[in-house]
């Protein structure tokens, strides 16, 4: 008996509904990168490693999909490290590619082979799909698409502006209210690392930092203690884990632990500077927080970084997150291109919106009218018809057999189409058509323009 097939862990197959609500997450999230002025492009799914490697610190590292090289790959292996099984030293003479751990990386790169031909400030968006050799939970998967928005080529804070407006209409255009943008500044966290001592082990600290609400206060402890950060160092961070209350209120209190520390001052001037301008502009359905202990462990991150979360009640990681960074391109050769940037989680938004029910009935019906087949000309009759129906932007199809009345009718009903179309003997002599009602069982004879009128 032949193995029943399987996919990998952490990847999905995805059915006619579920890909028609991704597209409806797809095409808003779209259409407002658009109404802001992005442009897209598209990079390949997999990059040299060399590109990846090194860019998202020793975790990030250690979840990149790598691939093998073609053919014999073992003929070009490091011998030592083969009979020593040392994978480290190994992976670099048997793979020379690696799947996409971000879009954020490839986009820097693109900039930097294309800088001849781009006008910057350069706003581009991207939604393509990325890998991640992360352990499969709820929310997290192996193989995800992420919908990423940029700006290179500016240092205007007005673009942070701009990337909280932009997050606040996407989830309004989606029904999505109550989501919290979460947002904080590198510089504040590499303040904290300067009053503390911990200048040198900064990845450390902000790699523990950020798995605080995951782990809790005494386990990130363990971890910055286990890095080499000193006692005195965890004792001055405590006022971090107990920092509450408005934006304004943690500004000052702020300003108090960090008045020794100039980047870290200047951290909150830029914060400042958002939170005040999006308290004038004002938010449709999202609310702006300030969470000092928010890091995004990841190394390009210079200043402002952002993360999403869904609405009270709802259980899941980060919908969306970004940040800026100034010296992203420079690794490519690129000096001095500030750029900065946010990302939406498409699967997880999906597990969102299904939860809260916020799906449009409307998505999942793709088919508007279905034409039953009793035979060659009848078919022929329908098609003429459905040719018109298509012309006004109405979806419709012809049952491709002249199976038996009761098949059709059952995979107009499986289908959700809400209506079907007899033509038999006495529409054909009359030039009509018979048109059901799906849902109140209704028919009725109709000529071709009643029949699009009432379909449409």
């Amino acid at each position: 008996m032949a193995q029943k097939p399987s996919i990998p862990k952490g990847t999905r197959d995805f059915n006619p509904e579920q890909v028609a609500k991704r597209n409806y997450i797809v095409n808003t999230i779209k259409s407002c990168f658009e109404r802001f002025g992005f442009q897209p492009i598209e990079t390949p799914s997999f990059e040299n490693s060399d590109t990846l490697m090194g860019k998202y610190g020793d975790e990030g590292d250690r979840l990149i999909f790598k691939i093998l090289n073609s053919g014999d790959y073992l003929s070009k292996a490091n011998e030592s490290a083969y009979n020593e099984k040392d994978s480290n030293k190994l992976i670099s003479s048997i793979s020379e590619k690696a799947l996409r751990y971000d879009l954020t990386v490839p986009f820097a790169r693109y900039v930097v082979q294309h800088q001849n031909d781009i006008v910057f400030p350069f706003k581009r968006y991207q939604i393509q799909p990325v890998w991640r050799a992360d352990r499969p939970q709820k929310g997290r998967f192996r193989e995800f698409y992420q919908c990423d928005a940029d700006v290179v080529g500016s240092q205007s804070l007005w673009q942070e502006v701009e990337f909280v407006q932009l997050y606040d209409e996407v989830f309004t255009n989606l029904g999505l209210k109550g989501t919290t943008i979460k947002i904080n500044n590198r510089k504040i966290l590499s303040g904290i690392a300067e009053v503390i001592g911990a200048q040198d082990k900064l990845i450390d600290f902000t790699v523990a930092l950020d798995k605080l609400d995951k782990i809790g206060e005494e386990k990130v402890k363990e971890e910055m203690r286990s890095k080499g950060i000193s006692e005195d160092g965890i004792t001055k961070l405590q006022p971090l884990f107990t920092l509450k209350g408005n934006f304004g209120n943690q500004v000052e209190n702020l300003k108090t632990i960090l008045s020794s520390s100039e980047i870290g001052k200047k951290g909150i001037e830029e914060l400042e500077f958002i939170d005040n301008t999006i308290t004038t502009l004002g938010l449709k359905s999202a609310n702006l927080q300030l969470d000092v202990t928010l890091a995004r462990g990841l190394n390009y991150y210079t200043g402002a970084i952002f993360e999403v979360s869904a609405p009270q009640g709802v259980q899941m990681g980060s919908i969306g997150g970004g940040g800026r960074y100034d010296d992203l391109t420079g690794i490519f050769g690129l000096k001095e291109v500030s750029g900065v940037g946010i990302s939406f989680g498409l699967d997880r938004i999906y597990l969102v919106l299904e939860e809260l029910n916020l799906f449009p009935e409307t998505v999942s019906n793709k088919v508007d009218v279905l034409f039953i087949n009793f035979g060659e000309t009848e078919a022929l009759f329908g098609l003429k018809a459905i040719k018109a129906l298509r012309g006004y932007g109405v979806n419709a199809e012809l049952y491709p057999d002249t199976a038996k009345m009761k098949k059709q009718m059952t995979y107009a009903n499986r289908r959700a189409i809400p209506y079907v179309v007899l033509v038999g003997e006495e529409e054909l002599k009359n030039n009509q058509y018979t048109l059901k009602n799906m849902e109140s069982g209704e028919q009725e004879k109709c000529s071709l323009d009643v029949l699009i009128d009432k379909v449409k």
